[in-house]
């Protein structure tokens, strides 16, 4: 019982000592039309694997029925590849977690080798590092462990995504900052409908940080593992989570386990090799706050996945 205690000791102390508490808002530029404002899209092809080349010119981004201007689109490759991938995982996930454990390691070393990567464990509203974020992507796959799944690691994992997300200061050398989330989804804090408080705050503070979520769906130990309505929620959540900040969200078969995290895995890799960096012109309000946007393109048989909100500030009239 006392390692127990002295072990949670420890990774408090670094959480504290790893996170300079700062939220950070995606890269702006006020100029006289409006904010520069620039964000993560990835390219996605409706069918086969073969990404066709987009343009600047092909982009279109549309902020209610206008369309603003597109400065900048350039691949994430090379000097701008820029990386950091935080793998959180809830510490109320149930004992079928642990077959999943040797995918996520490979996952994890299959990153390119300028790619930052950190593990953590949600629970109680927080996130307990495991592993600062690390270009030794070997000691980074070794840290991982087998949840705690005890009761009450799962009250919330928005609260810890966003906590999280609060205490990631942001860094002009990496231009993507980007979150893998293993976990059921459930909110026990507020239950299940239309619209969930932490849910919606979670979403706005990754849209205005420019980080972009990633989910895969993993039971949760206890009740909680086998509650369809419960579950059911949980994967619509994780669904909103990863739309709305331009990621993906994988696995909606039901309340039982996933046989296997790899073709996800493999999947959550490719994407993150056809991503772009786009900066566009976004319109000021009166009042400073999240405004919709659409990013698309005329181009055949691709979607661009992005988040659908940005933050801007209040204009200067």
């Amino acid at each position: 019982m006392r390692l127990r205690r002295n072990t949670v000791a420890e990774i408090c102390f670094f959480t504290v000592i790893l996170f300079i508490p700062a939220l950070a808002p995606a890269q702006q530029t006020k100029s006289a039309s409006g904010t520069s404002v620039e964000v993560v899209v990835g390219v996605e092809p409706k069918h086969g694997n073969e990404v066709p080349t987009i343009t600047e010119q092909d982009v279109i981004v549309s902020q209610g029925r206008d369309r603003r201007q597109v400065t900048g689109w350039v691949p994430a490759a090379e000097d701008r590849a820029g990386l950091a991938l935080a793998i959180l995982i809830d510490d109320g996930a149930g004992i079928s977690f642990g077959s999943q454990m040797e995918d996520i390691r490979a996952f994890i070393q299959k990153q390119a080798p300028a790619t930052l990567v950190a593990v953590g464990y949600m629970q109680h509203g927080t996130v307990f590092m495991a592993h600062d974020f690390t270009r030794d992507h070997a000691a980074a796959a070794k840290s991982l462990r087998l949840p705690m799944a005890f009761a009450g690691a799962d009250a919330s994992p928005y609260l810890s995504l966003n906590d999280f997300i609060k205490k990631w200061p942001a860094n002009p050398a990496i231009a993507r900052r980007e979150v893998l989330m293993i976990t059921n989804g459930i909110d026990t804090l507020y239950g299940g409908g239309y619209q969930d408080p932490y849910v919606d705050e979670t979403i706005k503070n990754a849209q205005c940080a420019g980080i972009v979520v990633f989910s895969i769906y993993t039971p949760a130990a206890g009740h909680l593992g086998h509650s369809y309505w419960r579950i059911n929620w949980g994967q619509n959540y994780l669904s909103q989570l990863s739309e709305e900040t331009g990621g993906e969200s994988y696995y909606f078969l039901g309340p039982q386990a996933p046989v296997s995290f790899g073709p996800y895995l493999n999947e959550m890799t490719r994407q993150l090799g056809h991503q772009f960096l786009l900066t566009f012109v976004a319109k000021t309000q009166q009042k400073a706050g999240t405004e919709s946007v659409k990013v698309s393109t005329e181009i055949r048989d691709v979607d661009l996945l992005a988040q659908d909100k940005v933050c801007v500030p209040a204009s200067a009239e």
